[in-house]
C-alpha cells in the first residue's frame, strides 16, 4: 500500500489546531520517521487536516431502489464529503432483515474503499410484529438495530428489541415517531394551514422519543435516537440525561440551519421526516449540540429520483446530505461561534465512532488512515448537478456555504481527489 506524508496541514486534535506531519503507512497513521522516504508527499498548505467523518444514518438504497442510488455512488457521495465511514439504513428491498440479504450487501460492501457498516432492521420488513434473530444478524455482520423509515410500533416489540441488542452490544437506533400522528407532508401550523398542506405535529416526534426514553430507562439499556427537530425533543433529552438514562442522540444539518419556512416554495426538496420546523426549534437544536445534549450530526442521507420530487405533495419524504455536511457545520456552527471547529468534528467524527463502535475519529498513531483534507474558508456555492450520487435533492442547492473538501483518504488510500 506504501506510505504517505501530510506535510503543511493545520491538524486538527481534540484540543484544537496543530501544525505537525501525518504519515501514514499500511493504511494506517505512524509516527514520523525521519529516515523514511515515502511514496507520497502530499503538500496540504492553507488545509485542515481531520478524521475522515462518520455519517451514523445513510440510505443507499440498495438493494431495490438503486435507480436512486447505490453502494458504489453512494461511497462516491461520500467521499466527495469527506465521509469514510457510514451506517447504512435497513428499509431496502427486501428489507435488511435476514442474515443471507445482510450478507450479499456486506460482500459487495467489502470491495469500496469507503467503510460501510450495515443496520440490522429491527423487525421483520419492518413491520413492528415479529422481532428479528438479532443474534443471527449480529453472526452476519450488523453493526446496529434499527427500523429506521419507519417507528417500531408497539412498546412491547421496542421493548424486546432493546433488551436483545442489549445483551448481544449492538446500538438501538431509534427513528421515534407516534403512529397515530404521522403522514404529515410539513410541519403542523400556521404555513402549512396557510399552504393547505397537511401538517406533522411536533408531538409526534415528542411521544415517541417520550416513549423510547422511558423503556431505556426502566430497562437501563443504551439508546440512540435519531434525526432529532424539535425544542421539546431536545428538551426530554437533556432531562433524560440529567436522570442518567443511557441515551444518545443525532440530529441533522437541516435541523440546525433551515427551517419551515422553505416549504412556502412548494418544492418537496424541502419536505423530509422528521419535516423543516420553526425557527425556534432551529435555535433549541443548536443549542442542544452546544451543551452536549445533542451527541452527533448524521446527514439521514435518503436520495430520490428528480420525477419522484417533482411532485410536491406525492412526493416521498428525504433529502441528501453527504456531500454538503461538512460545509453546513462549518458555515452554521462554526462561523457564527456556536461550535468550535474541534467540537463540530468531534460531533461529525470521533462521537459517532463511539456510538457505533468503530476504530475511526481520530488520527492518532496506530488507527486507520481515514482522513479528510479541507479549506475551511473556501465559499461554495452548492450546484447539485455536480454531485457525485445519483440523485439531487439536496435542501441546500443555490445556498452559498463555507468550506470545500479537497481530499479524502480511506484507509490509506486516496478516495477523493478533485482536480479543481
Amino acid at each position: 500500500m506504501g506510505s504517505i506524508r501530510i506535510c503543511g496541514a493545520a491538524v486538527l486534535e481534540p484540543s484544537g489546531l496543530k501544525k505537525k506531519e501525518l504519515w501514514i503507512r499500511d493504511g494506517v497513521f505512524v509516527q514520523p520517521d525521519p529516515k523514511e522516504t515515502p511514496d507520497e508527499t502530499i503538500d496540504a498548505a492553507g488545509l485542515v487536516a481531520a478524521p475522515g467523518l462518520v455519517d451514523l444514518h445513510v440510505h443507499l438504497r440498495d438493494p431495490g431502489q438503486t435507480e436512486k442510488e447505490d453502494l458504489v455512488s453512494g461511497c462516491r457521495a461520500a467521499a466527495a464529503g469527506g465521509v469514510t465511514s457510514l451506517l447504512a439504513m435497513p428499509n431496502t428491498r427486501p428489507a435488511m432483515d435476514s442474515p443471507e440479504v445482510l450478507r450479499a450487501f456486506l460482500s459487495r460492501a467489502a470491495q469500496q474503499k469507503i467503510h460501510v457498516y450495515q443496520a440490522s432492521a429491527a423487525t421483520k420488513g419492518l413491520f413492528s410484529e415479529n422481532c428479528c434473530d438479532l443474534a443471527a444478524m449480529q453472526a452476519a455482520g450488523a453493526r446496529a438495530v434499527s427500523d429506521d423509515g419507519f417507528p417500531v410500533k408497539t412498546a412491547d416489540c421496542m421493548r424486546r428489541t432493546l433488551l436483545e441488542a442489549a445483551r448481544l452490544g449492538l446500538p438501538v437506533f431509534a427513528h421515534c415517531e407516534d403512529p397515530a400522528l404521522m403522514g404529515g407532508k410539513m410541519n403542523a401550523g400556521a404555513l402549512a394551514e396557510a399552504l393547505g398542506v397537511p401538517g406533522m405535529p411536533e408531538a409526534a416526534e415528542e411521544n415517541g422519543i417520550a416513549r423510547d426514553l422511558a423503556l431505556a430507562e426502566e430497562l437501563q439499556v443504551p439508546l440512540h435516537l435519531c434525526h432529532v427537530s424539535t425544542r421539546g425533543s431536545v428538551a426530554l433529552i437533556r432531562k433524560a440525561k440529567a436522570r442518567g438514562v443511557r441515551v444518545t442522540a443525532e440530529t441533522a444539518p437541516h435541523y440546525f440551519s433551515l427551517d419551515e419556512s422553505l416549504l412556502s416554495k412548494r418544492d418537496a426538496d424541502y419536505r423530509m421526516n422528521p419535516p423543516l420546523r420553526t425557527k425556534a426549534d432551529v435555535l433549541a437544536v443548536i443549542e442542544g449540540l452546544c451543551d452536549g445534549t445533542l451527541d452527533a450530526i448524521a446527514t439521514d442521507h435518503a436520495p430520490h429520483a428528480p420525477a419522484e420530487k417533482a411532485d410536491f405533495l406525492g412526493a416521498p419524504n428525504g433529502s441528501i446530505g453527504m456531500e454538503t455536511s461538512l460545509a453546513a457545520g462549518l458555515t452554521f456552527l462554526v462561523e457564527p461561534g456556536h461550535l468550535t471547529l474541534a467540537e463540530l468534528l468531534e460531533k461529525m467524527s470521533r462521537n459517532p465512532a463511539r456510538i457505533l463502535g468503530i476504530p475511526a475519529g481520530t488520527l492518532s498513531p496506530g488507527a486507520p488512515a481515514d482522513l479528510v483534507l479541507f479549506d475551511p474558508k473556501a465559499r461554495n456555492t452548492v450546484d447539485p448537478a455536480r454531485f457525485h450520487g445519483k440523485s439531487r435533492n439536496c435542501p441546500f442547492k443555490g445556498m452559498t456555504l463555507s468550506g470545500r473538501v479537497r481530499m479524502t483518504i480511506a484507509g490509506g488510500t486516496v478516495v477523493y481527489r478533485p482536480t479543481l
